[in-house]
């Protein structure tokens, strides 16, 4: 059995680039036992498998290798340690921040798909899954508010509600009656961010669809509400109004897609 190893060999058995293997001699990072001296080609030995792994392993971590050619040379579990340490924080903050723009996209490409699928004209009963949101505080309305008056209060307040516009907002009326008498002024806004510990139950919905800028709902409530009387349907529980496209992906104001909905009641 030979005692040395081509870089060819090397590249084979450790699946790194041979151009990967010059660098690194290269910059002294990790360099052959002995060169030829009539061609110069490098020749390495098997030992050398665990120095290459060293390499390897960090910089497999992303860790800079001039960092790793400091530690080479001065390696202890101590440093290594608070090395790891360092780079684990960094990762899960990395981590986070990738879990919070999937949530995001997540829940606007749902809702984009589905404005694209339903039938804007069309009341009727569905079956809705689960749906966590964070719910936030009381509205409180003026003389001449609109929902804007209390949205501009809150948004000073966001980072302490834990929330972000990122995630869609909703609205949320405690029954059909508040609905109807004021269907731009919502009791509360919610946000459908699914770290949210306000759930709202799977079952089966009274929903309706209406186009116009926010608060501008039409003959919507109205319509729910006939089609409830006529199909004997009973209404319980809050009325949900989210939009399934908004200013993220349309110009238009007026061509905003609204989605309503409010829990059927199972008792007769």
């Amino acid at each position: 059995m030979r005692k040395t190893l081509s870089i060819q060999e090397l590249s084979k058995i450790s699946d790194i680039e041979a151009s990967t293997l010059r660098y690194w001699d290269e910059i002294e990072l990790f360099s052959p036992v002995a060169r030829n001296p009539e061609n110069n080609y490098r020749h390495y030995t098997l030992a050398q498998l665990h120095a290459l792994n060293f390499v390897t392993t960090l910089s497999s971590l992303d860790i800079p290798l001039k960092v790793i050619a400091d530690l080479r040379e001065q390696r202890d579990p101590e440093k290594l340690l608070l090395l790891l340490q360092k780079i684990e924080k960094r990762m899960d903050m990395e981590m986070r921040n990738l879990r919070y723009r999937y949530s995001v996209i997540h829940s606007r490409r749902e809702l984009i798909q589905m404005g694209m699928r339903v039938d804007e004209n069309k009341v009727s009963v569905e079956y809705l899954d689960e749906r966590e949101m964070i719910m936030w505080p009381r509205n409180e309305y003026k003389d001449g508010d609109t929902f804007l008056d209390p949205l501009a209060k809150h948004i000073a307040h966001l980072r302490e509600y834990q929330v972000s516009l990122s995630f869609p907002v909703g609205g949320r009326h405690d029954d059909m009656e508040t609905f109807i008498s004021r269907p731009g002024c919502p009791d509360n806004f919610f946000s459908l961010d699914p770290i949210g510990t306000y759930v709202r139950k799977a079952g089966n919905f009274l929903v309706g669809y209406a186009r116009g800028y926010y608060g501008e709902l039409g003959d919507l409530p109205e319509r729910m509400a006939a089609y409830a009387l006529e199909n004997d349907i009973i209404l319980a529980g809050p009325v949900f109004t989210i939009y399934l496209q908004e200013e993220i992906c349309t110009v238009d104001p007026s061509q905003y897609l609204a989605k309503c909905c409010i829990a059927v009641s199972d008792k007769r």
